[in-house]
């Protein structure tokens, strides 16, 4: 194995790991940054991934992105639920991780950034917007799942194309 093709590997789990993260992470491209160490790896002798697969999980990144850039918005507006839901489940998002509440400031933030951007837009009905915070989580959480799910599926095929070689 050539000096390259073992900094290509380091790059490849940097960009794993990135990717897994990025997929909690509002703001980082989790998907797109597990495809791209597929597309590192796709190039180190050791690893038996190919063009085909490549290309196929490339496809699926770019709707996944798609879906995950819809769904909350869908969700929001089955709801009656307005922007501000949405943004504030982002911002709930980022203070629950930031604030060291760890995995539950991760599931929590959105549903109370939601609820609270609801507020803040509309609060004469907090049973309208307890509802759209509700719908807000509800579609950030599918968003991140799938996300989540499918960046877990590239590293298996990761794994796999090392393995089998």
């Amino acid at each position: 194995m050539t000096p390259i093709e073992i900094l290509l590997i380091v790059v490849t789990v940097l960009l794993m790991g990135l990717g897994i993260i990025g997929c909690i992470i509002p703001g980082l491209f989790g998907t797109p940054l597990c495809w791209c160490a597929l597309l590192t790896s796709y190039f180190v002798s050791s690893c038996s991934l190919s063009l085909v697969t490549l290309i196929v999980c490339a496809v699926i990144t770019v709707i996944v992105e798609v879906v995950n850039s819809l769904v909350p918005t869908i969700f929001t507006a089955k709801s009656g639920g307005s922007k501000a839901g949405s943004l504030g489940a982002i911002v709930g998002t980022f203070a629950g991780i930031f604030f060291g509440f760890g995995f539950i400031g991760i599931l929590v933030g959105p549903f109370l950034g939601a609820l609270v951007g609801e507020l803040i837009h509309d609060n004469s009905n907090f049973n309208r917007a307890l509802k759209s915070a509700a719908f807000a989580f509800l579609g950030f959480v599918t968003g991140t799942g799938l996300r989540l799910i499918v960046s877990c599926a590239f590293v298996i095929v990761l794994i796999h194309s090392y393995l089998s070689k």
